[in-house]
């Protein structure tokens, strides 16, 4: 199972059009902010789980994060029951070879699970820790500025990119986001028109960037 959350999506992605007509957007927005997607992927079976949310600390990635593992883990087959030393050497299997391991609980549940999360800090709490280890979730982490190896970074620049292109709307890119692959929220893009009620235009004129 792998982890992640995207980084802020602000506008609309990418889209094909015919030679010569290209996409046209309103050139007047509202910058209302951005929205993340909280991610878990299985790559066997290529499940996905996301939760579309404004801001993502340690208070609403952890609650969602525990949630969700465990619906995944009821539906997941019963583990073989070993004795004690084999099953704590089969945890220590996983850690060696590893210049930071953390402390394996006295006691330890059968290995049910392994979770690839980025190397940050909120991946790492005591916490979150201890509890996966409750859970029999073994919690893998990627090499300092190598997140990149974790596939659900790339299953979320597709989901992204499909959901948002084209979308002007700040309710049509949440409902493209949410309805593209289970539960998410996603873009805070405004409704075309609504900039003329919350903020003034600026003049246009030929040479200058336009910059609202």
């Amino acid at each position: 199972m792998k982890l992640d959350r995207t980084k802020p999506f602000p506008h609309p992605g990418t889209s094909w059009q015919p030679q010569g007509q290209p996409v046209r957007v309103p050139h007047e927005y509202v910058r209302g902010g951005t929205a993340k997607l909280l991610t878990l992927f299985h790559p066997a079976s290529g499940q996905v789980r996301v939760r579309g949310v404004t801001s993502c600390p340690n208070a609403v990635l952890h609650p969602w994060m525990q949630q969700t593992l465990t619906e995944i883990l009821v539906g997941l087959p019963m583990a073989t029951v070993l004795p004690p030393q084999e099953n704590r050497a089969v945890w220590r299997r996983w850690q060696e070879g590893l210049s930071v391991k953390f402390t394996l609980l006295e006691s330890l549940p059968p290995l049910r699970m392994w979770l690839v999360l980025d190397n940050l800090t909120g991946h790492k709490t005591p916490d979150l820790v201890c509890w996966l280890m409750r859970q029999g979730i073994m919690p893998l982490y990627t090499p300092v500025a190598g997140s990149w190896l974790n596939m659900a970074e790339s299953i979320q620049r597709i989901l992204v990119r499909r959901a948002l292109t084209a979308v002007t709307g700040r309710v049509e890119g949440r409902g493209r986001v949410e309805t593209s692959r289970g539960r998410r929220r996603a873009s805070r893009c405004p409704e075309p028109g609504v900039a003329r009620q919350e903020r003034p235009l600026r003049s246009w004129r030929p040479g200058y960037a336009w910059r609202p």
